[in-house]
């Protein structure tokens, strides 16, 4: 067992009998009290957030996490199916592990899984992704004076704001994490 001097963010513990998370972790010391850890955790079963106090040097079980890089072949009802390239076995991740980047996920995209045992118990999809745009808006000619934006939807389905000069038909990169427009690529 390990204390909570050996947490750090990232780290997954077993809180109340749950696998979570560690979002934040921060020692205090306030005032003439003692000192604590205040940690805010995420649930890998549902997702939801929690907070709770641990004391200084109280136990705490730090789970082992295994984490591989995938192949995301295709969608199959509420998962993804993807592939590990070394042993060729096609696991079932479901799609809300990935939150809100799925949305620009395409077949071919690696991706990074943690697992426990055989579980996969979170998700990440790339970065930065390539998409081509599949219907805009055309800009009007001239309104560039102010960083203008107008909504474009991709090969994926999904809606980015993107600049005026953005046209259909066009590749441009989107970050994942945020949902938006970074560049166009040639």
């Amino acid at each position: 067992m390990a204390t909570t001097q050996d947490v750090s963010v990232g780290n997954f513990i077993r809180f109340n009998g749950e696998l979570c998370l560690i979002t934040e972790w921060q020692h205090r010391t306030p005032g003439n009290l003692r000192a604590f850890y205040q940690a805010k955790m995420r649930r890998v079963k549902d997702g939801k957030s929690a907070e709770n106090r641990f004391r200084s040097g109280e136990t705490v079980e730090i789970v082992r996490v295994e984490t591989h890089e995938l192949q995301y072949l295709y969608e199959e009802g509420d998962a993804f199916v993807c592939m590990n390239n070394d042993t060729y076995d096609q696991i079932p991740i479901q799609k809300f592990l990935f939150g809100d980047g799925s949305r620009f996920m395409k077949e071919g995209d690696t991706v990074i899984v943690a697992f426990e045992g055989e579980t996969p118990i979170s998700a990440e999809p790339p970065q930065h992704t390539v998409l081509e745009v599949t219907y805009t808006e055309p800009g009007v000619k001239g309104d560039t004076a102010t960083n203008t934006l107008k909504p474009a939807t991709v090969e994926t389905g999904a809606s980015v704001n993107v600049p005026l000069f953005v046209d259909t038909g066009e590749k441009i990169r989107i970050d994942t994490r945020t949902g938006t427009y970074v560049e166009r690529v040639k």
